[in-house]
C-alpha cells in the first residue's frame, strides 16, 4: 500500500500557483510573510491524536453506526469571543445531541463550527452600497474577520494579514473555554436534559415534543435507579471544525506529527473545502490532500457523481473510512432529483464516505426588506429529502451540518415561533448568512429525531 499522504507539503507559493480561489488581495507581502512566520511559531491548537480519534468516530458514521451533528456560526467574529456566546452555542449543540442520541440509539459525534470559522467565500470581490451624501460607494467585500473588517469604510475593508494572528488567539480562547465546559460538569447529561425539559415546558412548539422528553427522563431515572453512572454522563467530546479557506493560515498551521512524521493541520480537528474552492486541480484540494485530518467537501447542485468520485480519489486515495465526508447542499426543491444519482454512483464505486446534509446554504434568499434569510420549512424539507434518498438507496443518512446560534436571534423565518420577514430586523446579528436561533435549532433536533427513528 502506498503512503496516502506524502510528508512534503507544497510551498505556499506553489499552492498559489495552482490557482487559489477566494483568497484575499493583500497589499503588503512583507506583512503577510511576517504574519505567517509568527503563526508558524505558535503551538498547535489541536493535537494530531485528537484528529485521529475524530477520524475513528467518523468512520463509524460512514458505517451507519453513528450520527454527526455539526453546527455553529456562519462566520465567527472577534467580538463574539465571549463566555456567554461560546456557552450558548455549546449549550444548544449539547441539547440537540441528547435528543438525537436517544432517537437514533447510536452515538452522536459532536462537531462545532467554531474556533476557526473566521473567513468566508464571497460571490463578488466588491460590494456596492448607496450612502447618504455620497451616492454609490464600492469597496472590497467583507470576507470575514480573518481578512478584513465588517464596517463599510475603505480603511476597514483593506485585507490585513495581522488578523490571521488574531484568529489564532481567538480560536485558542474559544477552545480553552469549550474544553473547560465539556469536562468540568457543564455537559452533565442530567443537566443538559433539564435544559430540554425547560424548552418543552416554556415553548409552545416544545410541547409537541413532550413525549420524547418524557421518554428520555424515564430512561435517565432508570439508569439512576440501577446505579449506572458512567463517565459519559458527566463529560462529552466536542471537536472543532472550520472551512479551510485562507491558505496562509492553514499552511502556517500545518505541522509534522512527531509520532508518525505525517502532516496535520493543527488549526482544527476537521476541515472542509467549500463549494467554491473544490476545484480538483486547485490549491485547496491539493493542500488538504496532504494533511491527515479528517476532511469534508461541500457538494452543491452542479456536482456530478464523476466529480465526487474524482475528489474522493484525490483526497482519500486509500479509501480510508472516516477520512472523507461529503456534505451535500442541494436546496429543498432539488434534493430529490440531484442527490440520488450522486449517492448511487459513489456507492457503486465503493467509496468509503460519510454523507452529511447541509440544508442551509441551498435555501438562502433575500427578503423584501433586503435581509438574507432562510425558511425553516425549506431547511426541514431538505433534511427530509436527504433521509428519503438515503433510505431508498440503502445508505446511511450520516448527519446534519447547521448554521445556528444559541441566542434568540431573528434571522430565519418560520418555525414554532412563526417568525415572519417583518420580524427579521428585531435581532438580526449575523455578519454573513442567517442562522437558526435556539428554539428553531431544538425544534429541528426533534424533527430530525423523528426521521432517525424511521431510518
Amino acid at each position: 500500500m502506498h503512503d496516502p499522504t506524502p510528508t512534503s507539503v507544497p510551498a505556499l507559493a506553489d499552492l498559489h500557483a495552482l490557482g487559489a480561489a477566494q483568497q484575499p488581495s493583500y497589499p503588503d507581502q512583507a506583512a503577510v510573510d511576517a504574519a505567517v512566520t509568527r503563526l508558524r511559531s505558535f503551538p498547535p491548537l489541536v493535537f494530531a491524536g485528537e484528529c485521529d480519534e475524530l477520524k475513528e468516530k467518523l468512520a463509524a458514521v460512514s458505517r451507519g453506526e453513528a450520527f454527526l451533528l455539526q453546527g455553529g456560526d456562519c462566520a465567527e467574529t472577534f467580538a463574539g469571543v465571549t463566555a456567554d456566546n461560546i456557552r450558548n452555542k455549546l449549550r444548544v449543540l449539547l441539547q440537540m445531541a441528547v435528543v438525537l442520541t436517544y432517537a437514533a440509539s447510536v452515538p452522536v459525534v459532536k462537531l462545532g463550527r467554531f474556533a476557526g470559522q473566521y473567513a468566508k467565500p464571497r460571490s463578488s470581490d466588491l460590494e456596492t452600497r448607496t450612502l447618504p451624501g455620497q451616492g454609490e460607494v464600492t469597496l472590497p467585500a467583507y470576507r470575514g474577520d480573518a481578512v478584513n473588517g465588517y464596517e463599510f469604510t475603505p480603511e476597514s475593508r483593506i485585507p490585513d494579514p495581522q488578523r490571521l494572528v488574531e484568529v489564532y488567539h481567538a480560536s485558542a480562547a474559544t477552545l480553552n473555554l469549550v474544553r473547560a465546559f465539556t469536562t468540568g460538569g457543564y455537559a452533565d447529561l442530567r443537566q443538559v436534559h433539564a435544559w430540554n425539559t425547560d424548552f418543552v415546558l416554556s415553548s409552545a412548539v416544545g410541547r409537541r415534543y413532550e413525549a420524547v422528553a418524557n421518554e428520555i427522563d424515564r430512561a435517565l431515572t432508570f439508569m439512576q435507579a440501577i446505579g449506572a453512572d458512567p463517565d459519559e454522563f458527566h463529560r462529552v467530546e466536542m471537536h472543532s471544525s472550520h472551512e479551510a479557506l485562507v491558505l496562509e493560515y492553514e499552511h502556517a498551521m500545518t505541522r509534522i506529527d512527531s509520532r508518525t512524521q505525517l502532516p496535520y493541520d493543527v488549526s482544527s480537528h476537521f476541515l472542509w473545502i467549500g463549494e467554491r474552492t473544490r476545484q480538483l486541480d486547485g490549491a485547496h484540494v491539493e493542500l488538504l490532500s496532504r494533511v491527515r485530518n479528517p476532511i469534508g467537501v461541500k457538494l452543491g447542485p452542479t456536482t456530478t457523481a464523476d466529480d465526487a468520485i474524482a475528489l474522493a480519489a484525490k483526497l482519500s486515495p486509500d479509501n480510508e473510512p472516516g477520512r472523507l465526508t461529503f456534505i451535500t447542499r442541494m436546496g429543498a426543491q432539488k434534493i430529490h432529483d440531484l442527490l440520488p444519482p450522486l449517492v448511487e454512483k459513489v456507492k457503486a464505486a465503493g467509496v468509503q464516505v460519510a454523507w452529511v446534509c447541509d440544508p442551509m446554504h441551498g435555501n438562502t434568499y433575500e427578503a423584501s426588506s433586503g435581509y438574507k434569510t432562510r425558511r425553516f420549512d425549506d431547511v426541514i424539507t431538505e433534511v427530509q429529502g436527504f433521509f428519503d434518498v438515503h433510505r431508498s438507496l440503502g445508505t446511511w443518512p450520516g448527519g446534519v451540518h447547521m448554521e445556528l446560534t444559541g441566542d434568540d436571534v431573528t434571522e430565519c423565518v418560520g418555525g414554532g415561533e412563526e417568525l415572519a420577514e417583518i420580524d427579521l430586523s428585531e435581532r438580526y446579528e449575523s455578519v454573513c448568512d442567517p442562522r437558526l436561533n435556539r428554539v428553531q435549532s431544538l425544534e429541528l433536533a426533534f424533527l430530525v429525531a423523528e426521521m432517525l427513528r424511521k431510518a
